[in-house]
């Protein structure tokens, strides 16, 4: 079941990305998109290695003409990636798998990968949502709750959110007050009505002030298109969200890619080397996939040399026990927090907004999970989902005025990555790394994910929701 939400999200993205033509796979199991037509290599010799290789392999095997290889980015840039085009995506032949293969003698000779797909990174509930968001009543309370200690700017940890933007009345709601940052670009649709994603960095920022109020949060509206981005340039975004305010102490990504590797990104190649000579910690989201392969850039975190630099986060389950149905997870993911039913802003307490669900749940979870997961509840019907059509279902509407309870690995993170910035006003720890390792080391908490016993990170002020009914009614 997982695999249809999948699916659905694959147009809704292609929709978000006019004249980029995307692919599906190579394992449907991996949830990967990438685009059509392109490859990914470092600038220099090693660009050149694939250009000719490439070009040489589809002139003997596959009688191409070597005008269909050539590059469409400049070989010098800050980011050291050059995009090599090795086939016409208009004549519907994805040659990059045909591009990959040519290339595997010379990785082995190498001893590493030398190209890649250029993927698409999205923010962690776009290709798989864990769930859509449900409308609380501004009478509802945050969940986590605030935290006390309050705001002191002389004091505060410095925290970017690299997301999408806030909305516009966001300072309405108390505690991000003091949040600042990019708007959100498009907020409603021509008819008012709330597109998908809008709320999620307000969203995220609303969890990190609850959990850490004396904190400085920037937000930056890097995944502002819908929530994705190609690899190609994502690298680039980062160093400019980094450089418009300097690199802060923490940064809360809730954004990334399976690649179906073990090698990381080759898109972030520079951005990564950069963040390891930084004091900053990366606090990164493992996805919403329920798999075990990789997602990076929260897969980092298993890899030595950037152990202490990044922190991948994985969600725990509404009642904090066990792993939450979609959570990625294996031994790349560090630490879980709660993830599942949070309570945080999506808009501000203005006008109320309408909402019409994208996806609808399921009779079962899709995961194969057996508790009241958000897969199920509460009961929705929604635009994209197969088979509405045909029964006549239409679409649910609700309105959104300010507060709303939201599931995903995208809410752990920022959960998580407060915890952090507590640690360091609690402590006065100046150092997030460290605080992070000390964080961590001084967990004893344990929860249940898919048969394994991982470290769990649970607020002082996050409430559980029992499992054995939905959290709101159907």
């Amino acid at each position: 079941m997982a695999l249809q939400r999948f699916h659905e999200q694959f147009d809704h993205i292609q929709r978000s990305m006019p004249g980029v033509p995307l692919a599906m796979g190579p394992d449907d199991d991996a949830h990967l998109l990438y685009e059509r037509g392109v490859v990914l290599a470092r600038d220099g010799e090693e660009a050149r290695v694939v250009e000719d290789t490439v070009r040489a392999h589809f002139t003997e095997t596959r009688g191409l003409f070597p005008e269909h290889v050539g590059r469409t980015s400049p070989e010098t840039n800050r980011t050291g990636v050059t995009r090599i085009r090795v086939g016409d995506p208009g004549r519907g032949d994805d040659t990059v798998p045909h591009a990959l293969r040519a290339l595997r003698a010379a990785e082995e000779r190498r001893g590493r990968s030398l190209v890649s797909r250029n993927h698409v990174v999205h923010i962690a509930v776009n290709a798989c949502p864990g769930d859509e968001p449900v409308p609380v009543p501004r009478t509802g309370a945050a969940n986590p709750a605030a935290a006390g200690g309050g705001h002191h700017p002389d004091s505060a940890v410095r925290v970017l959110v690299i997301d999408n933007g806030l909305v516009h009345d966001h300072r309405s709601y108390p505690l991000l007050a003091h949040t600042t940052g990019d708007a959100q670009l498009t907020e409603t649709d021509g008819d008012g009505v709330l597109h998908q994603y809008v709320g999620h960095g307000t969203f995220i920022a609303g969890l990190l002030a609850a959990v850490a109020p004396d904190t400085d949060i920037v937000v930056r509206g890097t995944l502002n298109d819908a929530g994705a981005v190609l690899e190609s340039e994502f690298g680039a975004k980062l160093f400019e969200a980094v450089d418009r305010g300097g690199w802060p102490d923490v940064i809360s990504l809730s954004a990334g890619t399976p690649t179906g590797g073990s090698d990381g990104l080759i898109g972030l190649d520079a951005f990564m080397r950069e963040l390891r000579t930084r004091r900053t910690l990366l606090v990164a989201a493992a996805g919403n996939n329920g798999s075990d392969v990789p997602f990076w850039p929260a897969a980092y975190a298993a890899l030595p040399e950037y152990a202490d630099s990044v922190l991948s986060v994985g969600a725990l389950r509404a009642d904090g026990d066990g792993g939450a149905c979609f959570t990625n997870h294996g031994p790349w993911v560090r630490v879980y927090a709660p993830g599942e039913r949070l309570t945080s802003a999506l808009t501000g307490f203005g006008t109320p907004v309408p909402y019409v669900y994208q996806h609808s749940t399921y009779d079962a979870c899709r995961f194969g999970l057996d508790y009241a997961c958000t897969c199920q509840y509460p009961r929705h019907t929604g635009v994209l989902s197969e088979g509405r059509e045909s029964t006549g279902a239409k679409p649910d509407q609700v309105m959104f005025d300010g507060l709303a309870q939201w599931s995903g690995t995208s809410f752990a993170t920022p959960v998580a990555a407060g915890l952090v910035a507590a640690r360091m006003t609690a402590h006065r720890e100046r150092d997030p790394r460290t605080a992070g390792a000390r964080l961590l080391a001084d967990t004893t908490a344990r929860a249940e994910v898919r048969g394994a016993h991982v470290p769990a990170l649970r607020p002082p002020t996050w409430r559980p929701v029992p499992l054995a009914t939905p959290a709101l009614p159907a």
